[in-house]
């Protein structure tokens, strides 16, 4: 991880950078219901989720958020500010033994409130090992202006 300054002109509209992969593995599912209280089971029960359609644990979505975000801070950027995340949506389960990676496209910019800052919009879509979109959602950024 290292500091890089990139300002609002510098962001294009349709780059795109790919990240590394991680496994989810049963350590995640248990430090993640830890964390969160979310204990249901749906993420720890192996033999109930045998008799459900889906047939094995499905992973808390939140923690497919937190893990596939945490993929993209692999630079810390001092002149934008993280102002949160919009439409988030969970596309598929994530299971034990998944591999899963984030790609994110900028896919918006904007002027702001305040003249020496703007808006960008990366759209981040989590990945499957299989190439299949698990989880989609929008990180909004205010970025200072050169």
């Amino acid at each position: 991880m290292y500091f890089k300054s990139t300002f609002f002109e510098d962001y294009q509209l349709e780059d795109k950078r790919v990240t590394l992969g991680r496994t989810i593995t049963e350590t995640d599912f248990v430090v993640h219901a830890g964390h969160t209280g979310d204990f249901f089971p749906h993420h720890m029960d192996e033999e109930w989720c045998k008799t459900q359609p889906f047939g094995q644990r499905i992973a808390h979505g939140t923690m497919v958020f937190a893990i596939g975000i945490g993929l993209t801070a692999s630079e810390i950027n001092p002149e934008a500010f993280s102002r949160g995340y919009d439409k988030m949506r969970f596309v598929k389960p994530v299971h034990i033994g998944d591999t899963i990676h984030s790609e994110i496209t900028i896919s918006e910019k904007g002027e702001a409130k305040n003249p020496e800052m703007g808006t960008v919009t990366e759209h981040v879509e989590i990945i499957n090992q299989r190439g299949e979109v698990v989880l989609v959602c929008d990180h909004l950024l205010l970025v200072k202006k050169k």
